[in-house]
């Protein structure tokens, strides 16, 4: 087991200490062009529905099936086996890229350059960032870190704990197939169900609610448990509104509301109950719960790993 708990070490370092450098090669930009080319091959004529739900089972299974092969063909190394999974498990976790992107963004509200911010959160929200203010940036930046802490972290944590490199990166793909074909469009709506409604839904079910359990563990008050209670199916996702209702909880804050996506007003539910600006040392705030939630998790898995 300790070829388990070590790579699991090694790869969540590296994360730590580098984050996903834009010059290295990644295997989520490998699975955006498989995903890309089969989704033009496909996404045409009659069935799309059936052929959608087709890819997204064949490459899921690709994945894990090639993880799978490649681990079993290194069972004989254990050195070279923990070493191929911590890579992986590197480019399974976002933690710091997560609070670098955000940061990333608040440097632009700081130095008062909402040009800059517009265009840079843009980086890590799907709406429609051109008229957004400050405060609304602030928001969405917040928003996003509780949402992908949950995508980013505790799910690929999740995965790997019951299944290894194989299961972590299996659900890579599928966060990857939603991204990119789970939209409620034209284009997509009958393509990216299976991808969106489906199999993204009721893979990240456990950990978006074990997210908000390790929010609330962080500071555990009646406030942050009510806001779970109450918000957390408010949101129209089955499973995003549990780590913002309990972000928004902790930070006593008010997510939500009306937001321009893809050129259409949606009028979401708030989430939170305080209506009030976002200050700079929320957002700090929001980054530093990224970064214990996600050493929480990583010890919790490591312990749960040399139990079993």
């Amino acid at each position: 087991m300790i070829y388990s708990v070590a790579p699991l070490l090694l790869g969540w370092s590296i994360d730590a200490l580098i984050g996903d450098p834009y010059s290295l090669p990644h295997p989520i930009r490998l699975f955006g062009n498989l995903i890309a080319f089969g989704e033009k091959i496909l996404n045409r004529g009659s069935h799309r529905r059936l052929k959608g739900t087709l890819l997204s089972l064949f490459l899921v299974g690709l994945v894990i099936g090639v993880f799978w092969l490649a681990t079993y063909l290194l069972s004989p190394y254990p050195l070279f086996k923990g070493i191929f999974e911590a890579i992986f498990i590197f480019y399974g976790l976002s933690a710091r890229q997560l609070v670098k992107e955000a940061l990333a963004v608040e440097h632009f509200v700081q130095t008062d350059d909402l040009t800059g911010a517009r265009h840079r959160v843009g980086y890590i929200v799907g709406r429609d960032t051109s008229n957004l203010s400050f405060n609304q940036i602030r928001t969405a930046t917040l928003e996003t870190l509780a949402e992908n802490l949950s995508d980013g972290v505790v799910a690929p944590l999740f995965f790997y704990a019951i299944g290894g490199v194989p299961l972590m990166m299996g659900y890579k793909m599928i966060n990857t197939l939603d991204s990119m074909i789970g939209y409620k469009n034209e284009r997509y709506g009958e393509f990216g169900y299976f991808a969106a409604k489906i199999l993204d839904d009721w893979a990240n079910y456990l950990p978006a609610r074990i997210t908000a359990i390790l929010i609330w563990m962080l500071h555990p008050t009646r406030q942050v448990w009510h806001h779970i209670r109450r918000y957390a199916r408010a949101h129209s996702s089955p499973n995003s509104g549990y780590p913002e209702s309990a972000m928004a909880g902790l930070l006593g804050c008010r997510f939500g509301g009306p937001n321009v996506y893809h050129g259409k007003l949606v009028e979401k539910p708030y989430i939170g109950e305080i209506e009030r600006d976002i200050t700079h040392a929320d957002l700090i705030r929001g980054c530093r719960v990224v970064s214990v939630v996600t050493l929480l998790s990583v010890g919790i898995v490591c312990g749960i790993l040399l139990l079993l």
